[in-house]
């Protein structure tokens, strides 16, 4: 393929920039590098009509500089981590799916995300999530994860890459080899895996094994050490791990995408720029600066120089545009008519989310079969849905639950934070004693434990407490007897919403969990 050096590297890059339109800053930025790949984020989305012509702009623009389209890469996993407008399809996450038992809901929830991502003009998901989530203190995956026994993981994973498929965009299984077991956020810091290849066969790779088999596109690396098979590197950087695992021993022929660049556990302990350089030389295809138009600039003039040098393998660098261009070339030509836009029921596919949200809903304690009316006397609190993780949207917090639920049933709505002070619990004894019903919403209880003594607050000033998790369902664990405890899996408007519909009316709630605590 006739390419110079600086195309050829502006196709292994994907990048991430601020706004919400395309600027002159932008159009420099392609015209210059050559950048062949986008990613976006919610604070580049303001509704479906915007993100279509955002994505249509960047495609004409790349056509125009490159000669090739573009990958417009998105992480729309579902639930906690879904980058879409309100006016568009938001799926429930993968462990709500897991927890409605049936893994045709996986394929469904995959082929209706695939249809509204092609709809708006992206050819590339960033999911499902392949992670076991083998560790209940996981700060980053949890909810994200189908649940913490391997085969069933491998099952919904391979269903949602297959519905995503069907839907008309690449999927990419994440984040290689597993970052199931860990208790530090790699957005944060750089977490380490202590297992042995054998413990990682009968866990991690299970899943990425079953879709490497299945025939997913593509994987992304996960910035992690792993001592046992690469000691001072995380995988992304890792030539044995990327290479050596992946590609040779599990035979993995697609695209090696990396996690963000920009990442703590790559920036603060390499740089960036090293760390891409490492990337590069371990196998990974597509590099994503997710963020920083100025990151990207800078590594597409470290890495042009370093091919014009001969200090990188202009063999290697060769495999990987042509396994792109294989890739762009199937998905990204749409003149055979395959995916018609002009099909997908956008309302329908919104009411399907809806139902599949409630289906989810988990009964963990139930003291009784009957749930205690909640009405205008009745105290809701909780705090809101603070960044749990850096991978969860910036402006989250818009809204909460006790104020949407005090508005709902004219009771009283009181808003606490992630850590409950001693102030806060007393001030709190006297509202909770006078109520007909507490209702509580807890948000990562297990991992910000003054939440739990809350809880057990409430069951001790009132017999009628009924807890919402709006995240883990492991918050639920240890509740008080007298506590109803429900697994909502989401911290969402769509969520709060449904919750409200079912205290109203309440049902038989079908979910199941799929997690041990």
């Amino acid at each position: 393929m006739d390419l110079s050096i600086r195309e050829k590297v502006g196709q292994r890059i994907v990048a991430g920039f601020p706004g919400t339109t395309i600027d002159s800053e932008l159009e420099d930025f392609i015209r210059t590098y050559k950048i062949g790949n986008f990613i976006l984020f919610k604070e580049n989305i303001v509704n479906a009509t915007q993100l279509s012509n955002l994505c249509e702009g960047l495609q004409q623009l790349t056509k125009k500089y490159t000669g090739h389209r573009a990958f417009i890469t998105i992480d729309q996993e579902g639930g906690m981590v879904t980058r879409l407008s309100e006016d568009s399809v938001n799926i429930p996450g993968a462990m709500a799916i897991a927890a409605t038992k049936d893994e045709n809901n996986a394929y469904l929830a995959g082929k209706v995300t695939g249809q509204q991502l092609r709809t708006l003009g992206f050819n590339f998901d960033l999911a499902p999530v392949a992670d076991i989530n083998s560790n209940m203190d996981n700060p980053v995956i949890g909810v994200r994860s189908y649940g913490d026994e391997p085969e069933q993981v491998a099952k919904y994973c391979v269903a949602m890459m297959k519905g995503l498929t069907d839907g008309g965009v690449l999927a990419s299984a994440k984040h290689f080899p597993g970052h199931g077991d860990t208790n530090v956020d790699s957005h944060l810091g750089l977490p380490q895996v202590h297992k042995s290849l054998e413990e990682m066969k009968q866990c991690e790779l299970v899943s990425f094994k079953a879709l490497i088999d299945a025939g997913i596109p593509a994987i992304m690396s996960s910035h992690i050490i792993f001592p046992a098979l690469e000691e001072s590197l995380p995988a992304t950087m890792s030539k044995k791990i990327i290479t050596g695992l992946l590609k040779e021993t599990l035979g993995f022929k697609g695209l090696v995408i990396s996690d963000c660049m920009e990442m703590s556990a790559i920036k603060k302990y390499y740089g960036s720029i090293e760390g891409i350089k490492h990337a590069i030389e371990a196998g990974v295809d597509l590099i994503f600066v997710s963020h920083t138009m100025s990151v990207a600039r800078e590594a597409s003039d470290v890495l042009t120089s370093m091919y014009e040098k001969g200090e990188l393998s202009m063999d290697d660098m060769d495999a990987s545009i042509h396994k792109i261009m294989y890739y762009k070339d199937k998905y990204l030509c749409n003149e055979n008519g395959k995916h018609d836009t002009n099909e997908f029921d956008v309302k329908a596919g919104i009411e399907f989310s809806k139902e599949l949200l409630k289906k989810s809903f988990t009964p963990i304690q139930m003291p009784s079969s009957k749930l205690p009316v909640v009405d205008h006397n009745s105290l809701f609190f909780g705090c809101t849905p603070f960044r749990a993780t850096n991978v969860s949207n910036s402006e989250e917090g818009a809204f909460h639950f006790a104020n949407y639920m005090a508005k709902y049933f004219h009771g009283n709505g009181i808003l606490t934070s992630p850590q409950p002070t001693e102030e806060e619990m007393e001030a709190l004894i006297q509202p909770m004693k006078e109520a007909s019903t507490v209702v509580i919403a807890s948000y990562n209880a297990h991992l910000y434990k003054e939440q739990l003594k809350l809880i057990e607050l409430a069951a001790e000033s009132n017999v009628n407490v009924i807890v919402f998790a709006l995240r883990n369902p492991y918050d639920l664990k240890d509740l008080p007897a007298n506590v109803y405890g429900i697994a909502a899996y989401e911290y969402t408007m769509k969520s709060v919403e449904a919750l409200a519909e079912y205290m109203k009316q309440p049902y038989e709630l079908g979910g199941k969990l799929p997690v041990k605590m």
